[in-house]
């Protein structure tokens, strides 16, 4: 482990970058100081081409501490490469990668001990080389577009974030805090950034394995009759759905729907009714007391074994831990 008071955290800034990407990472690093007995924990820096301001993706204005040059002579302990994205006339998200600062990130990781990026920064490392072989996750709506420019890469687009070796890849924006705490358990301890995020109103710190996934953000299907078999089954999610019932409910046969499901929607009826049901029981875990018996029986899970199943294959936890983690308290 590197001294603590000489850990530098050099942050690459570029015109167009997600703010929250730049800001965010520096407030958890800082944050650890007071919760440690040491006289400083991280040094975190802005590198850019020049010292000129960068302007942001929000339109707010940065300004860097060093050049890249200066940056790769020296010895840094952790890289973080942030995203930036451009919106065509359609409303597709497309991340930015420019061939020169690719070059300058696959230079300055040469001199790092810890790599990392956050949202679309993933598709900088990528195009680095920095990824291949590796698995590795980016923003839930340019994931597939990294699986196809990079195939030598594992593109999970599920987890908050992803740790391989000494290489660390964050999912959405917010998700560079998580990223950030989980650097700093990994520099000094759980402890550490439990009592960081709770300076941060956070609650707890989400596991890697949390999903980033969530119902309402899949990708909207070009079928009306898919998305009136979405509704419906929203709309009768606590009882017992089977693909036969849907297959009915639509006029189709059970082979045809499954086959539209795929292709629509990337998995089958089944996988779709489970990912529906785990997320009104995350609400439910969130938002109410109600016990695991009953949230079972609202979500059509029936029992809790079954839901307690889903969310380990889903989530990679419990419903019991998830509520620990992510219930929001009441206000009387």
């Amino acid at each position: 482990m590197a001294d603590t008071a000489r850990r530098l955290i050099v942050i690459v800034v570029f015109e167009g970058v997600d703010l929250l990407d730049v800001t965010g990472p520096p407030e958890v690093f800082a944050l650890s100081r007071r919760e440690t007995a040491e006289a400083a924990g991280y040094h975190v820096v802005l590198a850019a081409e020049t010292m000129d301001p960068v302007t942001t993706g929000a339109g707010v204005r940065v300004l860097p501490d060093l050049t890249f040059d200066e940056a790769a002579a020296r010895s840094i302990d952790t890289l973080i490469v942030p995203g930036a994205v451009e919106v065509d006339a359609e409303g597709r998200v497309h991340p930015l990668v420019d061939p020169d600062l690719v070059g300058r990130v696959k230079q300055l990781a040469a001199r790092t001990h810890r790599i990392t990026s956050v949202c679309v920064g993933a598709h900088l490392l990528a195009a680095a080389g920095l990824l291949d072989g590796k698995r590795a996750t980016t923003h839930w709506s340019t994931a597939q577009q990294l699986a196809a420019d990079h195939p030598a890469v594992e593109v999970d687009a599920d987890p908050i974030f992803i740790r391989e070796g000494n290489v660390w890849t964050g999912a959405g924006i917010s998700a560079c805090l998580d990223l950030s705490l989980a650097l700093i358990a990994d520099d000094l301890g759980e402890a550490v950034a439990l009592r960081v995020a709770r300076q941060l109103v956070m609650y707890l710190k989400r596991p890697s394995g949390q999903s980033q996934f969530s119902v309402p953000l899949e990708q909207v299907s070009t079928t009306r009759r898919i998305e009136d078999l979405r509704h419906h089954i929203l709309r009768h999610i606590a009882e017992p759905l089977t693909v036969m019932d849907l297959a009915e409910y639509a006029h189709v046969s059970d082979r045809h729907l499954t086959r539209v499901f795929k292709s629509e929607l990337g998995m089958t009826p089944h996988a779709y009714i489970e990912s529906v049901r785990v997320e009104k029981a995350r609400h439910e875990l969130e938002s109410s007391d109600a016990t695991l018996d009953r949230i079972a029986t609202l979500c059509g899970f029936g029992t809790t074994d079954t839901l307690v199943r889903a969310f380990r294959r889903r989530l990679n936890t419990t419903p019991t831990e998830y509520r620990r983690r992510f219930r929001v308290p009441q206000v009387s």
